[in-house]
């Protein structure tokens, strides 16, 4: 991707890294391909690993353990893993006692069938079995494979304090549900991932309050939908209405646990993913209104602008309500920035349909984006039922048209800040001049500025004076009050 594109590459395949706990002399290599959610788990693997004697090492061929978090959203997702898995094997031959797991998404979707068309693979292990992973790994310790990839009802790894690997020290994620309910045609997630369960709010608050005491600035609150967040005492989403009286009295819905984080922690700033129109609530909005150290900025997948493919998509929202949804949060907050997540050419697409797609673009003119070209994903009700029937040709060009008209979005919403002073918290160097800092103010959009005398983990002022569609580049005239 060139500089200018507005597409936000997901990290891939990050060897994961972390301080070396003394005493632990066995070698993890762990990376993690896919979504935030996957980053989070990949450090909760680490957290119990790290208990069984494993430091973390970003040399894949001194590794005992070597460790790959996988996604499923997409096929060539997948084609990543299995070319990853060549370069491990290669590395295997050298050192025959290396062994191979495959965590995430991918494992739970094929589970035993990776060890047969793997052969370098010994462990696989689903997203709900990572406190396993102490038998798991004495199973193939002693010459046998191993695999739990079964789902879980109650599993949020609420008690298990993560390990902040590739930490920039700064920001930090923190899952608060795992699973969903949505059950999208096209959507592999509620197969992977199980059904959705929400976090104790006061296992959250102690998590963020760790990462506090560690002088960490910034968290993400992380879910599948985060927007579906509701502690009743444990428990499905989908059991709530069971309930006793007491547990609906007191039960915590997501507008409430913000609140309460962006209450407690003044001085910490928040963000969310990923969020589905469906079941946000302008309660939701009015609680960001409402905290300064709330990031105005919400990812709003829609996938379609054409409700004949929102249908066909079983998304649970029209075209119109999305709208109307769009309209609410920006009359109640005018400076929110919105991405989207778009589909081109998914099952019996028209042309019309991809217009529709692009006058909604237009009505929102979205900051951000992720656009793919759909690919049909096995076990979904899409691949089951439906004729996967845009030509590739067509899917590229329709796909092509999306990115070039979020493009120009994107600019013109990066040209709304010039001559503006925004508040930026600096996570990092500039990837392309050591003289530079980056950052992202409330939007989420990067503001590169000189370094001057800050340093990393400063909020500070920045007078914007330029811009790309993917960047803003100014000026720092001061530490902002948030320090």
């Amino acid at each position: 991707m060139g500089s200018e594109s507005i597409i936000e590459e997901k990290k891939q395949g990050q060897a994961l890294h972390t301080e070396q706990i003394k005493g632990n002399s066995k070698k993890l290599f762990i990376e993690s391909y896919g979504c935030q959610m996957n980053m989070n788990d990949s450090e909760i693997v680490a957290a119990i690993l790290a208990k069984e004697g494993f430091n973390t090492t970003q040399n894949l061929e001194d590794a005992d353990l070597v460790l790959v978090n996988t996604c499923s959203i997409r096929e060539k997702a997948e084609q990543t893993i299995r070319k990853r898995l060549q370069k491990y094997n290669a590395v295997k031959k050298i050192n025959p006692t290396m062994k191979v797991g495959v965590l995430g998404c991918m494992a739970e979707r094929l589970k035993e069938k990776f060890l047969e068309e793997e052969k370098i693979v010994d462990l696989v292990v689903g997203p709900d079995a990572y406190r396993d992973l102490p038998n798991l790994v004495e199973e193939v310790e002693a010459g046998r494979n191993a695999v739990n990839v079964i789902l879980s009802k109650e599993e949020t790894y609420g008690d298990v304090s993560p390990v902040r690997l590739n930490s920039n020290g700064v920001s930090a994620f923190v899952s608060i549900t795992r699973g969903c309910d949505n059950m999208c045609t096209f959507c592999v997630v509620p197969f992977t991932r199980g059904r959705e369960r929400s976090r104790d709010p006061q296992s959250i608050l102690e998590e963020i309050r760790s990462m506090q005491e560690q002088n960490f600035k910034e968290i993400t609150l992380l879910g599948q939908n985060v927007d579906s967040y509701l502690w009743y005492g444990g428990g499905l989403k989908k059991d709530f209405k069971n309930a006793s009286e007491i547990a609906k009295a007191t039960a915590v819905d997501y507008a409430q646990l913000l609140d309460m984080c962006a209450t407690e922690f003044p001085k910490m700033r928040f963000r969310f993913a990923t969020s589905n129109p469906q079941d946000m609530s302008l309660d939701v909005i009015h609680t960001m209104a409402k905290h300064k150290n709330i990031c105005k900025y919400i990812h709003l997948p829609v996938q379609s602008g054409s409700n004949n493919m929102l249908k066909a998509m079983n998304r649970q929202h029209t075209r119109e309500e999305y709208m109307k949804l769009v309209d609410n949060i920006f009359k109640i907050i005018p400076e929110m920035a919105l991405s989207q997540d778009m589909i081109a050419g998914f099952c019996g697409e028209t042309e019309q349909d991809h217009q529709d797609t692009l006058a909604l673009m237009e009505y929102v003119k979205y900051d951000f984006g992720f656009m793919f070209a759909y690919s049909e994903r096995p076990g979904t009700l899409a691949a089951k039922k439906m004729k996967d029937d845009v030509p590739a040709d067509v899917k590229k060009r329709r796909l092509q048209e999306i990115i070039n008209l979020q493009q120009e979005h994107a600019l013109y919403r990066t040209q709304q800040h010039l001559g503006k002073i925004e508040e930026v918290l600096i996570e990092g160097v500039s990837k392309k001049s050591d003289k530079h800092y980056k950052g992202r103010n409330t939007q989420n959009t990067v503001i590169i500025f000189p370094k001057e005398h800050y340093k990393i983990g400063d909020f500070v002022n920045i007078k914007v004076e330029d811009c790309t569609s993917a960047t803003l580049i100014g000026t720092a005239v001061g530490y902002s009050d948030n320090n």
